[in-house]
């Protein structure tokens, strides 16, 4: 199993930057291929980035796609997601999660293991 725990969340202006992390402990963090989703107030969670195991592989929903970007410290056992030019619309929790047996997938059924979510507020 894995623990995951996210952080680098906050309140910012329209236009800035943040970058969140995800800290895993227990299992090898290398034996999970990753990704993050999102959920905002009164709609359902959504896929936003994934890395493959290595690292060598992204994915990324359309609407992040040029703005965000996710990376990965298999020897800090940390993921990343770097986001710029925010925009309101990207307010949510933003949830890490772990698979063993995916990569890439942006499907939620598809992920063994969440984090406890990181408040991003985008304010206009």
């Amino acid at each position: 199993q894995v623990r995951l725990v996210e952080s680098g969340g906050g309140l910012v202006q329209a236009g800035g930057s943040l970058r969140l992390s995800c800290a895993a402990s227990g299992r090898t963090f290398s034996s999970y291929a990753m990704g993050w989703f999102r959920q905002a107030p009164g709609k359902e969670r959504e896929f936003v980035a994934a890395i493959s195991w290595g690292g060598s592989s992204t994915f990324y929903a359309d609407s992040v796609k040029g703005r965000f970007t996710i990376s990965r410290d298999n020897a800090k056992n940390r993921m990343y997601l770097q986001m710029i030019s925010l925009k309101p619309e990207d307010t949510a929790v933003y949830y890490c999660a772990a698979t063993t047996h995916y990569s890439g997938s942006s499907y939620q059924n598809d992920y063994d293991y969440w984090g406890q979510g990181t408040q991003v507020t985008v304010s206009s």
